[in-house]
């Protein structure tokens, strides 16, 4: 007997926040909705028909001293093994068409960009056609279970009548206990119906259940017990020979990596692509935790703290930006719920932002599509910037994100954070050197490790690798990944 909790969609949304991020990094995300969804409503189904099925066991232990009961309870199981394993590959095939269908979406400009609509058509087409013949094949075994239940159950009558007729002419039973025993075989004869869609039912669900626990079951990916609230120390972040690895990698993403940003610092991060610049700053928020050494944010180990207090300690500009449906206003709130529209034009102002909102009709009340769809991609930085200054954290950190600005717009900004933030902890990631030239420390970063750690000029005289880029920047416009490719 099947006993299942049917969940609703905020326990789902807070299984996957709460999904380790490696998940998330493979891809495993683009099917945790997918799973919940296409077995719920088969799950509630077989709840729905759960007391039958408690009255068809009953029913059947009742009536085991006949032969053919004995023999459907026994089949029963068998029943429900077979159809189990047609939906399991049913759903399966349903993913790939879900998983295909959810990637060409997604990828529409890159798919006509290379002019692959026709080989995606076709793709989609051939996985739709496997799901086509396994439905078929499942909907033919299920369209025969009932006439094959009625054709049993009445050749099991006219047995009785035929059989029973010699026996009653015999005086070796009556004419009433053949009457009684047909009536027991109609009633057996409404059950075996029901359990006919049960087994269809029950199936489905049990096909779906393990799915749905998987994504229900998912542990934290970290636990946050600290209670540690941060201390005014001169150190604001510290990096004591850490290493960090990602799930399932075999070789560490950061290696040793030792340094210190005081109170009111700018560090800049340089790095070519793949040099784990991003894997660096995420363990300040600890979005992932160090395999080897620690971390510490205000005098304390960012394991120490509680997770809402670590958080609004430390404030994050993502390197892929992202912005929600709503207005620019209800975005920039993100930072500060209670944030005023003073507040949030101030906020907009350093970060270059209210140039381009003012232009628009209903400025702060403008409406943002999904995923800052309607905006460009210099204006969603701005945006986030902007976002994230109104948490008014002591650590700020931008990942890459003033690289759609132009060199004037980024130099504001900078100037910006100087005048008026001079008691935050600025971490910057950048491409251009122009970017973090003027930053207290600049940290070269090469292959997971640190190369350089320094001021500009301390880094040009001693750094052979800052010095290239450097050069080629103010002579070709080169970067990191162009000297990487020489």
């Amino acid at each position: 007997m099947i006993k299942v909790a049917i969940c609703d969609d905020d326990i789902l949304l807070c299984a996957n926040l709460r999904r380790k991020l490696a998940a998330f990094d493979t891809g495993g995300n683009k099917l945790f909705v997918d799973e919940y969804h296409s077995g719920e409503e088969l799950l509630k189904g077989a709840c729905r028909c759960n007391y039958d099925a408690v009255f068809l066991d009953l029913y059947m232990e009742g009536m085991s001293g006949f032969d053919t009961a004995k023999a459907l309870a026994e089949r029963k199981s068998e029943a429900r093994i077979i159809f189990l394993t047609l939906y399991r590959r049913t759903q399966q095939k349903l993913d790939k068409i879900t998983e295909a269908t959810r990637e060409d979406l997604t990828g529409v400009r890159v798919i006509r960009a290379f002019g692959r609509e026709e080989t995606q058509i076709t793709n989609f087409a051939e996985r739709n056609s496997k799901l086509l013949h396994a439905q078929i094949h499942v909907g033919d075994m299920s369209a025969i279970m009932n006439p094959l239940t009625y054709v049993t159950i009445n050749a099991v009558i006219i047995a009785v009548l035929w059989f029973g007729s010699d026996m009653v002419e015999g005086g070796v039973l009556f004419s009433g206990d053949i009457i009684a025993l047909i009536n027991y075989i109609n009633q057996i004869l409404v059950e075996l119906v029901k359990l006919a869609n049960l087994i269809v039912i029950i199936s489905k669900s049990l096909a779906s259940m393990g799915r749905v626990g998987q994504v229900l079951d998912m542990e934290s990916s970290m636990t946050f017990e600290g209670n540690a609230k941060g201390t005014e120390t001169a150190e604001a972040v510290r990096f004591d020979h850490v290493d960090m690895r990602y799930a399932g990698a075999g070789a560490d993403s950061l290696t040793d990596i030792t340094f210190t940003a005081k109170k009111g610092q700018t560090i800049g991060i340089i790095g070519g692509t793949g040099s784990a610049k991003t894997s660096l700053v995420n363990l300040i928020s600890r979005l992932y935790d160090v395999t080897k050494g620690e971390v510490l944010v205000g005098g304390r180990n960012v394991k120490d703290y509680d997770m809402e207090v670590l958080r609004d300690q430390v404030s994050v500009v993502l390197q892929n930006n992202v912005l929600f449906s709503g207005t620019i206003l209800d975005n920039l709130r993100w930072g500060d719920k209670e944030a005023t529209l003073e507040e949030c034009r101030h906020a907009c102002e350093l970060a270059c932002a209210d140039e381009f909102i003012d232009r628009f009709p209903k400025g702060y009340d403008t409406y943002i599509e999904q995923g800052g769809s309607n905006v460009s991609g210099g204006q969603k930085q701005r945006l986030c910037i902007a976002r994230a200054l109104l948490k008014k954290p002591k650590v700020l950190i931008l990942d890459d994100s003033t690289s759609a600005v132009d060199t004037a717009t980024d130099a504001k900004i900078r100037r910006a954070f100087r005048e008026e933030i001079p008691d935050t902890t600025k971490l910057i990631i950048a491409q251009r050197i122009s970017s973090v030239q003027d930053a207290d420390r600049i940290i070269v970063m090469e292959d997971g490790k640190v190369n350089g750690f320094g001021t500009h000029e301390e880094l040009l005289e001693q750094n052979d690798i800052y010095r290239e880029v450097y050069e080629s920047q103010t002579s070709g416009g080169g970067d990191f990944d162009e000297k990487e490719g020489e």
